[in-house]
């Protein structure tokens, strides 16, 4: 449980860090996020779990 914390607290840091030092490049990427097609929005985020989950499960073994 703690390393799930220490993980969602470094999240939660690069992504203020991104926020605080590119605001507009942010908002510019955020506005482009619109033109893509929810099927590719899931796609992509599937495939980043997938990568996430086998990270983990090689780190931890």
């Amino acid at each position: 449980m703690k390393e799930l914390i220490i993980a969602f607290g470094l999240f939660l840091f690069i992504e203020g860090i991104l926020y605080a030092i590119f605001p507009a490049k942010m908002k510019s990427m955020l506005k482009k996020l619109e033109l893509i097609k929810d099927s590719q929005l899931r796609s992509g985020g599937l495939i980043f779990a997938v990568i996430g989950f086998i990270v983990i499960y090689y780190m931890k073994n």
